[in-house]
């Protein structure tokens, strides 16, 4: 999941992975390798490649029934 949004925002920036990789200074395979899920990234490789695409890395809490909300003050 994770290594799709890489390429959708790769592809919507309109970068090949080789330009992404250049940027990143990760090598092109290893590039295709995370976005296809095929290898997981440590948090300092995901925010290696979020800077090299001008964008950030977020943690967001998800509303999965077993944590609610808590209300609003």
């Amino acid at each position: 999941r994770m290594g799709a949004q890489i390429a959708a925002l790769r592809a919507e920036l309109g970068m090949t992975q080789q330009e992404l990789g250049d940027r990143a200074g990760i090598k092109q395979p290893h590039i295709a390798r995370i976005e296809k899920g095929a290898y997981s990234v440590g948090l300092d490789t995901l925010d290696t490649i979020a800077t090299a695409m001008s964008a950030e890395v977020r943690i967001v809490p998800k509303n999965d029934g077993k944590n609610p909300e808590k209300p609003k003050r």
